[in-house]
């Protein structure tokens, strides 16, 4: 639904079989980790868990259940199996998590609207079970299953 001015411009009405539960997290993806380090974890005093990679991870932040800092060679590695991103494939700037009730079936219904999913329904080592495609803008967005969020005494890895 778009308002502006306080009138209601557009609302949009569509059926889709996926369900989205929840935004499971967000977060830059630097080519320089040092500088978005010093403004997130420094400047803005966001804390951290930093993991291997340089991989930031906070969870303590109202209204998000992930925000991260997820260095470019760790999000190409991700999705490609290499430290760097490919030519020719737009580079994300961001990334955006939902935390969908079907995985695979949210991958399939993405791909029958002609997106490219990078990752499809892969269960990552920690548990998480993710399919990625980017969006028109750069956005890696992730349709996910994390177990952590949705399973009662799950801790996160």
């Amino acid at each position: 639904m778009i308002r502006l001015q306080g009138k209601l411009k557009y609302q949009y009405n569509h059926l889709y079989s996926m369900k989205i539960l929840f935004i499971a997290g967000f977060g830059p993806i630097p080519d320089d980790l040092s500088l978005s380090r010093k403004l997130y974890a420094e400047d803005l005093g966001i804390e951290f868990n930093e993991y291997e990679g340089g991989y930031m991870h906070g969870q303590k932040i109202d209204g998000c259940k992930g925000f991260a800092i997820w260095p470019l060679s760790l999000a190409a590695e991700d999705c490609f199996g290499r430290k760097t991103w490919p030519d020719g494939i737009l580079r994300p700037q961001a990334w955006l998590e939902f935390e969908v009730e079907d995985v695979k079936e949210a991958s399939e219904e993405m791909k029958g609207k002609g997106y490219v999913l990078l990752l499809d329904s892969y269960k990552e080592p920690y548990g998480q079970i993710v399919s990625r495609f980017l969006s028109p803008e750069g956005i890696l967005v992730g349709l996910v299953y994390t177990p952590w969020l949705r399973e009662p005494g799950k801790q996160p890895p």
